[in-house]
C-alpha cells in the first residue's frame, strides 16, 4: 500500500506559478509511470502530464511550454511546476502512480487562479 500526499495548491493571479507536490508513503522507484490528473467543475478528469521510467514526459497540449513534470525517486516525489497560469487551469490536481496491475491516487490538491 501506498499513500500518495498532494500539496502546493492556492489561489493565485493569471501569470503566476505554482509547485505542487507528491509524496509517496514509501519508494515510487517501482511504479513505471508517475501522473498529475485535474479536474475541474462539472468536468471529467482529465491526464495533464505523466512521467514514464523517470525519463520520458508528456503532455496535454493545454499545457504543453508551461507545465513541467519531474520526479525525484530519491525523495519519493514527483513534483509538477505550473508556469504561466491561466484560469482555465482552475482545478482539483491529482497525483497518480501506476504500475502494472496496481495504481494509487492522491487526494488532490486545489489550484485555483483568478484576477
Amino acid at each position: 500500500q501506498v499513500q500518495l500526499v498532494d500539496s502546493g495548491g492556492g489561489l493565485v493571479q493569471p501569470g503566476w506559478s505554482l509547485r505542487l507536490s507528491c509524496a509517496a508513503s514509501r519508494s515510487i522507484f517501482s511504479f513505471n509511470t508517475m501522473a498529475w490528473y485535474r479536474q475541474a467543475p462539472g468536468k471529467e478528469r482529465e491526464l495533464v502530464a505523466t512521467c514514464t521510467s523517470g525519463v520520458s514526459t508528456n503532455y496535454a497540449d493545454s499545457v504543453k511550454g508551461r507545465f513541467t513534470i519531474s520526479r525525484d525517486n530519491a525523495k519519493n516525489t514527483v513534483y509538477l511546476q505550473m508556469n504561466s497560469l491561466r484560469p482555465e487551469d482552475t482545478a482539483v490536481y491529482y497525483c497518480h502512480a501506476l504500475r502494472p496491475g496496481l495504481y494509487y491516487w492522491g487526494q488532490g490538491t486545489q489550484v485555483t487562479v483568478s484576477s
